[in-house]
């Protein structure tokens, strides 16, 4: 029963990545048109949240929406492998590096880097919610210039809704709260809407598409 719950949940905040938005700004792509990046390195997101699950939760699932937009993703496991190999166990560590330096080692055109602000479950007395909230930019490697910025979040709040009078209202607290119990990571899924939201192109302040995407160009 618990998993059929939890199955659910992770349904609807699927579906709730339709209907959520992200925290956009307007972009300057000037700098994003000349530099055109081909190939990503996905720098070890910096988590400034207080569950230690944040960092690689949030890395494993940032790399599916830029391959989608038309990126190489530098792969994740030997990208991880190389720096622990180097010393460079910390997050922190890592995004110290200068961009030509990783340029040198990885090759990659461009660096995202991430960090996440709020990654977890919040429970109160008739309410619980799931929330995972991120910022990140990318950066040329060759020149170290900023190419573009963005932040969004996610929760599972987003499709509860507070019917049935108190009674119900306290019920469905108590389910999400056994649901988050349940899994050993609530805000993994989450955290996938969030990178979707983050980095997925969009018309207004996304990321451009990839030279793999058909729509190359086309904004």
């Amino acid at each position: 029963m618990i998993k059929q719950i939890a199955g659910w949940l992770v349904g609807a905040c699927v579906l709730a990545l339709f209907v959520g938005c992200a925290e956009r700004q307007s972009v300057d792509y000037s700098a994003y048109k000349q530099s055109r990046p081909k190939s990503i390195l996905v720098l070890p997101p910096l988590n400034q949240s207080p569950d230690v699950k944040a960092t690689y939760s949030m890395l494993s699932q940032v790399t599916y929406p830029l391959a989608e937009a038309g990126y190489y993703v530098m792969p994740v496991a030997l990208v991880a492998e190389t720096f622990n190999q180097n010393g460079m166990t910390q997050p922190e560590d890592v995004h110290q590096l200068q961009p030509r330096k990783l340029h040198e080692i990885f090759g990659a055109d461009a660096g995202l880097y991430v960090t996440v602000s709020d990654y977890g479950t919040s429970y109160m007395v008739i309410s619980s919610a799931t929330t995972v909230t991120a910022s990140a930019k990318l950066v040329d490697l060759k020149t170290g210039s900023t190419l573009w910025t963005g932040s969004a979040t996610a929760s599972s709040a987003e499709n509860q809704q507070n019917q049935g009078g108190l009674i119900g209202m306290l019920i469905m607290a108590a389910v999400n709260q056994i649901v988050s119990s349940a899994q050993d990571d609530a805000g993994y899924p989450i955290a996938g809407i969030t990178s979707a939201r983050l980095l997925s192109p969009h018309p207004n302040g996304g990321i451009l598409y990839g030279p793999r995407s058909p729509k190359y160009g086309t904004d």
